[in-house]
């Protein structure tokens, strides 16, 4: 069990805690592989009738759930090539499957944070709890990376075009944008998150967990703001061009600081990951993520592009976030109207036989 984890069992519920609020509860392979061993045993344990999650912050047990990856691993592993990268991500994606398919009812408190792999954990679960802190994106591109861990999925099916523009943007949604977008089912207030966790312990059966949902439930306390009319609008056009090219020919203010954020992420990711969502919205869950398992393998060896290592989208747009933090990536092609589709294509291509994927098994 990672030293980032701690399990326990209070009645008849196993909790977790992500205990790594340094750096906001970012997962690690070990911290992977803890959650992986602990969740099967609770779904062998006829005791357990249901799982919790949480995250902590440096102001206590609350406050932050999960930031996603370990990008400063992704970046260290990717120049030095250690082969851990790639079983962080068979391992990660699997663990994904796991909880989307997991038999007991899974409770995430989503508070704070919750991007990235804090997505890939929590999406797949029966109650996914926002409270009025909560920050949900998937901000990807501004890597040079897609929505993985599922994102293809839980996105496309998301209302209308939200999907893609969520995908693409990586925007930032508060809980009643959240719940509106079938991304989570209630909002908790959130100076009762302690006494709702420790409520759950005295749940032993499912009537019980409902009954204790519907004790803490709340209502958000601002409504949405999504602007779903113009999402609908651009986010529905063919092509990564034509989106940007349509926002920048908007005059309104949504328009053009949407159109400016696309501007600043990776032009090849833009287009790769629109075609991902619009892919995924077809595919049902193991196919998504085997798709999303071949296309992760590209963004660190795009060996049709003829890069690897610091020449990677994915390397150079966490190098410039997180390493250099001088928030100037140097993309390639630096236009989303220069991406050509030989260049998207090979993404979803895998560089392996069905027979030897590495979540062939998944089903």
């Amino acid at each position: 069990m990672s030293e980032f984890l701690l399990t326990e069992v209070r009645g008849r519920v196993g909790f977790i805690t992500l205990n790594r609020p340094k750096a906001l509860n970012a997962l690690n392979l070990d911290m992977v592989r803890g959650l992986t061993q602990v969740l099967l045993a609770w779904e062998r344990d006829d005791a357990i009738v249901a799982v919790a999650i949480r995250g902590t912050s440096k102001q206590g047990n609350f406050g932050g759930f999960c930031a996603g990856g370990d990008i400063r691993y992704f970046h260290q592993a990717a120049l030095g090539g250690d082969p851990s990268l790639e079983d962080f991500f068979t391992e990660e994606y699997a663990l994904n499957h796991l909880i989307h398919c997991y038999p007991k009812p899974y409770v995430a408190f989503m508070d704070g944070i919750v991007m990235g792999g804090g997505m890939g954990i929590s999406q797949g679960t029966r109650y996914r709890l926002v409270t009025d802190n909560t920050k949900m994106a998937m901000p990807e591109t501004h890597i040079g990376l897609f929505p993985d861990v599922g994102g293809g999925y839980f996105l496309s099916r998301c209302p209308g075009r939200t999907g893609e523009w969520l995908a693409l943007t990586g925007a930032v949604l508060g809980a009643a944008a959240a719940i509106e977008l079938g991304l989570a089912d209630y909002c908790l207030d959130a100076t009762a998150l302690e006494s709702s966790w420790a409520g759950l312990g005295g749940v032993n059966s499912l009537d019980a967990l409902q009954a204790w949902v519907k004790e803490f439930a709340v209502p958000p306390s601002a409504p949405s703001g999504l602007e779903r009319e113009h999402i609908e609008r651009v986010f529905s056009l063919p092509s990564a061009p034509a989106i940007v090219a349509a926002l920048e020919a908007t005059p309104d203010a949504w328009s053009q600081q949407t159109a400016s954020t696309l501007r600043h992420r990776s032009p090849l990711m833009l287009h790769v990951v629109l075609e991902q969502v619009r892919r995924a919205r077809t595919m049902d869950l193991a196919d998504d993520l085997r798709m999303e398992r071949d296309m992760v393998r590209h963004c660190f060896y795009t060996a049709h592009l003829g890069r690897s290592g610091a020449a990677s989208e994915t390397v150079e747009g966490i190098r410039a976030l997180a390493v250099d933090k001088d928030h100037q990536p140097r993309w390639n092609p630096a236009r989303v109207e220069d991406v050509a589709p030989e260049m998207v294509a090979p993404f979803f291509k895998s560089p392996w036989p069905a027979t030897a994927h590495p979540l062939r098994d998944l089903t």
